[in-house]
């Protein structure tokens, strides 16, 4: 299917939720851990719901008891301020299912210990020792999740359904499981409600010891470590934190997740601090609480369940500063809702736009964060989560109370405008502000403006040229694409796919025998053969269901003048040249780019592209690879023509569906509609993805 503006391709036609979380969950290694995940969640919603029920009980009198209860839900968030950075040094430095174990094991031994010393000093310590385990515990879990699937594009599936365990099934389990324990003993007429707390902690701690032990005898998968497998001796701690400080400080992609998360975050505990008198505001009382409080969950799950479908259209690192940017919005209007329904539609907005860039920003790091300081960043990010939200929910009562309310009369209708509305809708204009920073770092390939690449996401049809599917060899040297290209067409009609080959034999002549002087006049020209070859090849092709496969298409001819222009001072930048591919082939692009990566070759032939230009050439396709990976294959190209050709075929075999009919007897849909959300990169160690 190429296609306009959505190259990504139909969705109707992807495999559906249950055929990729089937995919996902036949993976054993992983679906034994995200059973213990299922445990570990519903332990930790346990205990808090125990704990807190705890320190009211070892206390006396309202005030004593509102401070005790602060001070578990303070302690619980306080480890993070201290030993966040720690954590991820520790996931990144030692074997993560030792320390994962290790965890478990110190969580079930201080969970017993509760109920045996019963005081409330201990209940403090170690309330917050058993959080320093969680600490540590996570990011070893988390950074060691990609590692277990099968393909990059199984990221997103893996993060959704941990999500659901954790923010769904385990909320909803613990909380029934303890509405059991505490029936069952005043079924059997326990002497105090002491008692059934007790219970409640004892099985949360056995839960613990459960995990520990199959992670122990049964997920050895998790171990084995970058540099341990190579031989490398261990950094030190401190090193791996100074590196991943600068790893997030100095990635634009990472960097641009943290200022988004800390925009999100902050609008999150706006909303959370204030809407119990929000709900006031509203002329509700409880119930309108509580239905404000469902909503935004109902919405959480339901951009959960979007993301996938919208990363399917829309690279990731776009896709979350847009979501970061709609939940501000979307705050903004909660703010000014005058009546309870339209606050619970912009309340459920909310939360739809913060599960999109939830998920999102959890598959970026899964995706395309290196395995050697995943753990890091994993911590960090989690941390600075905590952080916020602690912070935002501390300042924010302090700022509604600064504001008086005030009745106004809006169309007739009376409007009142409190403290807590000023609070959100400021909340929501600094979320706008920092998710349009947040996209700025991470939109590292600007080819067209961002609304129209939305809109085409929005879509539920899509404009395309035809059922057909285009494919593009881009990279290394013109020789080798041009032979790459005539191999690839040679084996798709081989396996009875209608293929047809514009050729680049005007864009040659152009390139070696155009008198135009300087690269902006040279790169016009060859804009003007592309667009002449899509307008009279390409697309009655791609309308006739044919499969195309183009040499080097428009981007690297392209980004081979814009080198030239860099070396010689021009004006041209890769910004102007991206969108002068997009201009001359009115928005067509690539259903799949095959990127033959290659370092340079000093011995390349004067027609080719060698040294420095090679470099920028190959730095400018990795580039557009990386913000859209979703189209692109990238194949080491450092070897043989045979063997690079047949990676070229084991990269893009998971993608093509067989085709329907034999050649001639009709169109073909080959393209597999589930494009993988991050590159597949294939090598010499992974000659074929499975």
């Amino acid at each position: 299917m190429g296609s306009e503006a959505d190259p990504a391709g139909d969705p109707a036609l992807s495999p559906p939720t249950s055929h990729r979380v089937r995919s996902v969950l036949s993976i054993p290694a992983f679906r034994r851990l995200w059973l213990v995940t299922a445990v570990s969640a519903t332990g930790d919603w346990l205990s808090l719901l125990a704990l807190t029920s705890l320190a009211t009980q070892l206390t006396t009198g309202y005030q004593a008891q509102s401070f005790a209860l602060g001070g578990v839900v303070a302690t619980k968030l306080l480890p993070a301020l201290v030993f966040g950075p720690l954590a991820g040094a520790l996931a990144d430095r030692f074997d993560r299912r030792h320390v994962m174990v290790v965890c478990d094991v110190l969580r079930f031994c201080l969970f017993v210990s509760i109920p045996l010393v019963g005081s409330l000093w201990w209940l403090f310590v170690a309330t917050f020792l058993i959080e320093i385990c969680a600490l540590f515990w996570i990011p070893s879990k988390d950074a060691s999740v990609p590692n277990l699937l099968r393909r990059p594009d199984q990221v997103e599936t893996a993060n959704q359904l941990a999500l659901v365990m954790t923010y769904g099934v385990a909320v909803i389990t613990a909380a029934g499981l303890f509405t059991v324990i505490s029936s069952a003993g005043s079924l059997f007429d326990t002497s105090s409600a002491l008692t059934t707390v007790y219970v409640a902690l004892v099985i949360n701690g056995c839960g613990y010891l459960l995990t520990a032990t199959t992670v122990w005898f049964r997920i050895k998968e998790i171990s084995g470590r970058t540099a341990e497998r190579q031989g490398e001796s261990p950094p030190s701690l401190v090193s791996l934190l100074r590196g991943g400080f600068a790893f997030v400080g100095s990635t634009p992609l990472i960097r641009g997740l943290v200022i988004g998360i800390i925009g999100a975050f902050a609008a999150g505990g706006a909303v959370i601090a204030s809407a119990k008198l929000y709900s006031a505001s509203l002329g509700g009382g409880d119930a309108a609480y509580s239905v404000l409080f469902i909503a935004i969950f109902v919405g959480l799950a339901g951009g959960m369940g979007t993301a996938p479908r919208l990363a399917r259209r829309l690279p990731h690192n776009r896709l979350f500063g847009a979501a970061i940017v709609a939940a501000g919005i979307a705050l903004a209007l909660v703010a000014l809702s005058p009546h309870l329904f339209v606050a619970i539609v912009a309340v459920g907005l909310v939360g739809g736009f913060a599960g999109i860039a939830f998920l999102t920003g959890l598959t970026i790091i899964g995706a395309q964060v290196a395995d050697e300081v995943r753990g890091r960043v994993v911590a960090f990010v989690q941390s600075l989560v905590r952080i916020v939200l602690l912070g935002s929910m501390s300042l924010v009562p302090v700022l509604v109370g600064l504001v008086s309310a005030r009745r106004i009369d809006l169309f007739g209708y009376p409007f009142v405008v409190d403290g807590t509305r000023t609070v959100m809708f400021a909340g929501g204009l600094v979320a706008a502000v920092v998710g349009m920073l947040a996209y700025r770092q991470m939109d590292d390939r600007r080819t067209e403006p961002l609304l129209p690449d939305l809109l085409a996401a929005l879509r539920r049809g899509d404009r395309r040229t035809g059922s057909g599917v285009l494919i593009a060899v881009e990279g290394a040297t013109p020789a080798e694409t041009a032979e790459q290209t005539e191999r690839l067409v040679a084996t798709l009609r081989a396996d009875g796919y209608d293929v047809v080959e514009p050729g680049d034999d005007r864009l040659r002549v152009v390139e070696a025998e155009t008198q135009h002087v300087g690269a902006r006049a040279k790169a016009l020209a060859v804009a003007a053969v592309r667009a002449d070859t899509v307008e009279r090849l390409v697309r009655p092709a791609l309308a006739g269901g044919a499969v195309v496969v183009m040499d080097r298409f428009l981007a690297s001819p392209l980004a081979q003048y814009g080198v030239e222009s860099d070396r010689d001072d021009a004006a041209l930048d890769s910004g102007e040249i991206e969108n002068l591919v997009s201009w001359a082939t009115g928005r067509l692009r690539p259903d799949v780019s095959v990127l033959l990566d290659r370092a340079p070759d000093s011995s390349a032939t004067p027609a080719g592209v060698a040294g420095e230009e090679h470099v920028r050439v190959q730095r400018l396709l990795t580039r557009m690879a990386a913000a859209e990976p979703h189209h692109y294959v990238v194949v080491d190209a450092a070897a043989s023509a045979d063997v690079v050709a047949d990676r070229v075929m084991d990269g893009l075999r998971p993608l093509m569906r067989p085709p329907t009919g034999a050649a001639g007897n009709g169109p073909t849909v080959p393209l597999q509609k589930e494009q993988p959300t991050a590159p597949v990169a294939v090598r010499d160690d992974d000659p074929a993805p499975t």
